[in-house]
């Protein structure tokens, strides 16, 4: 019963379906994920320059517990958008998912973003972690697409450690202890991995229809390891 059950679920993955309709599966997933990254600066740079995101943060700011409960919003809202990509939806749905976990994101780094301009003017940080987000993305990427390996495994060891991370960041918001560079780096490690396991499941394990979905969970791996990497340059120009 296993077997015929694994068979079943084989041939409904991209990877048994004919080559052509692989690579256009591949090609429409990864041109998701390039409108997603460019949305999400689109979106920054209009709440930055327009000053309406000034104001938001100086809102939240002037809140007890506001950026507590700004990420607990973002952890709903993220469950929604996913379910909404992943479900079996018509395509404007799957795309409203994406659309709402790209505002959330955008929402949830503007804080950061605005405060390393502010307190670094000229560096440009938001630029370089950027350019190293992209850079590590690309190189995982070729990793796994060469490899073909499945990286499947590494799902539970993920969402154990995002549990533990969010369980860390609430418990640091609640007493007032600071998470330092040592949870940084291994958020960037976290991260790395969930890149390797959805480019796997992109590989192995995801329909030829499952494209919003599946840019979906590259571009929440992208944009919270941006995130940390941006956290981990600014702190290192404090140090200077």
């Amino acid at each position: 019963m296993a077997d015929i059950l694994e068979q079943r679920y084989n041939e409904s993955t991209a990877a048994s379906r004919p080559l052509s309709q692989r690579l256009e599966f591949i090609k429409r997933t990864y041109l998701l994920v390039g409108i997603s990254i460019a949305a999400f600066v689109g979106i920054e740079a209009a709440l930055i320059q327009s000053g309406v995101g000034l104001g938001l943060v100086k809102s939240m700011a002037g809140t007890p517990l506001s950026f507590l409960v700004l990420l607990v919003a973002f952890v709903l809202g993220s469950f929604v958008a996913q379910y909404f990509a992943r479900a079996k939806f018509p395509p404007a749905v799957k795309y409203a998912g994406l659309a709402l976990y790209i505002a959330l994101e955008a929402v949830i780094i503007l804080p950061l973003l605005i405060y390393a301009d502010q307190k670094f003017p000229g560096k440009q940080l938001a630029l370089q972690a950027g350019a190293m987000t992209l850079a590590v993305f690309g190189t995982l990427t070729a990793v796994v697409m060469i490899s073909k390996r499945d990286f499947s495994w590494l799902g539970p060891v993920i969402s154990i450690g995002c549990v533990l991370a969010f369980v860390t960041i609430i418990l640091g918001m609640v007493f007032g202890f600071t998470l330092g560079l040592a949870f940084m780096g291994i958020m960037v490690a976290l991260m790395a991995a969930s890149i390797v396991y959805e480019t796997s499941n992109i590989v192995h394990h995801y329909d030829t229809d499952e494209h919003v979905a599946a840019a979906l969970g590259l571009f929440a791996s992208i944009a919270t390891m941006f995130f940390y990497i941006l956290r981990i340059l600014m702190s290192l120009s404090s140090d200077r």
